[in-house]
């Protein structure tokens, strides 16, 4: 089983990913995304699918619109592991720069 992240990785690896956000309980990093539209947030979400099934490491997540909300967190784990991180780096990797923070 992959273990949870400390304290002092977790904070380490959020410096490298400004656009997430820790959870009041430490367990979740999250993000909200705007594109131009349904179609641009789906073709987003269809991208980070593949990727999360071939890693076997599903997001929690939301579309409405042009809106699309990312939860990540290792449910076997029991909260945050490397596994979230990674795939917080794959996405982030993948969000064109005009998808503000929505």
């Amino acid at each position: 089983m992959i273990a949870c992240l400390d304290p002092d990785r977790r904070t380490t690896a959020l410096r490298d990913l400004p656009a997430w956000q820790l959870s009041k309980d430490g367990l979740t990093i999250h993000r909200t995304l705007r594109f131009g539209g349904f179609a641009a947030a789906f073709a987003f979400m269809t991208r980070v699918a593949f990727e999360a099934e071939r890693r076997d490491h599903h997001p929690d997540w939301r579309n409405v619109y042009d809106r699309v909300e990312i939860a990540l967190t290792t449910h076997d784990a029991g909260g945050l592991t490397e596994r979230d991180i990674a795939l917080a780096r794959f996405i982030d990797d993948l969000v064109p720069p005009a998808a503000p923070a929505g």
